[in-house]
């Protein structure tokens, strides 16, 4: 009997757990929150998607760091501790909330969520959780699935390489390098708007240059990453991104 029980739980094991790598079994989508930068980066089929600033713990340990998963996703979740409904203005958790299992918990202590005070987006000013903008967490929250992993860290690395240290396959710049809607293939400079804008902050930010947030700006945070580029690259560091600093960036 014994043996039959040994021969059945090792049949479990090659049929559950062979030829299922750490990439396979956690899937194509996922989420890595830089805390260094604090900034959080979504996948989608292994391309990098989308990349948000966002607010983490006021101090280094409140937000933990590891590999969790969202194990529940609310719409207006209510804030209990101070009797506010979801929906409420006054609610500092916002419109969204997708819960990870940190810490052993189930989602209702750790999340990443919207909140009520846009100013603290980019800080480190929470008990714990991950602060996003209403509208953006909006978007993430339609796009993320149950069981989406959450690699929370603090690194001086690129997404890309975040990713590629836990195992994921990526496809680097691929992931947002198709033409945008409103091309014009003009110089980019400080000033400049646009989905062009928004797409260049995308490429600096997977090849590790900090654009702090990807919103279409052509601010001071963006012509620092350029300008750290160019020079990365032994280009005139000029700011300005015309031909030479988009082939170097393979940006169309």
């Amino acid at each position: 009997m014994k043996k039959l029980f040994v021969i059945f739980t090792a049949a479990l094991f090659i049929f559950f757990g062979a030829g299922i790598s750490k990439t396979e079994a956690a899937g194509s989508d996922f989420i890595i929150i830089n805390k260094s930068k604090n900034q959080l980066a979504f996948y989608q089929n292994s391309k990098l998607s989308s990349v948000f600033k966002v607010a983490t713990g006021k101090k280094p340990s409140y937000t933990p760091e590891g590999t969790f998963k969202v194990v529940s996703k609310i719409v207006n979740r209510p804030y209990y501790k101070l009797g506010i409904p979801g929906g409420d203005s006054r609610n500092p958790l916002g419109n969204r909330w997708l819960g990870i299992n940190a810490r052993g918990t189930w989602g209702t202590t750790y999340a990443i969520h919207g909140n009520n005070n846009p100013s603290s987006i980019g800080q480190y000013i929470s008990n714990g959780c991950i602060r996003m903008y209403d509208n953006e967490v909006e978007w993430l929250y339609s796009q993320v699935k149950m069981n989406t992993p959450v690699i929370i860290t603090s690194s001086g690395s690129s997404f890309d390489a975040i990713a590629s240290s836990k195992g994921y396959k990526v496809s680097g710049s691929k992931a947002v390098s198709s033409k945008p809607s409103g091309f014009t293939g003009q110089n980019l400079k400080k000033g400049s708007r646009g989905s062009e804008v928004k797409h260049l902050q995308q490429l600096l930010t997977s090849k590790g240059f900090d654009t702090r947030g990807i919103d279409g700006i052509f601010g001071t945070n963006t012509d620092k990453a350029v300008r750290s580029f160019q020079k990365s690259k032994k280009l005139s560091a000029d700011g300005i991104v015309g031909p030479a600093t988009r082939k170097a960036l393979s940006m169309y």
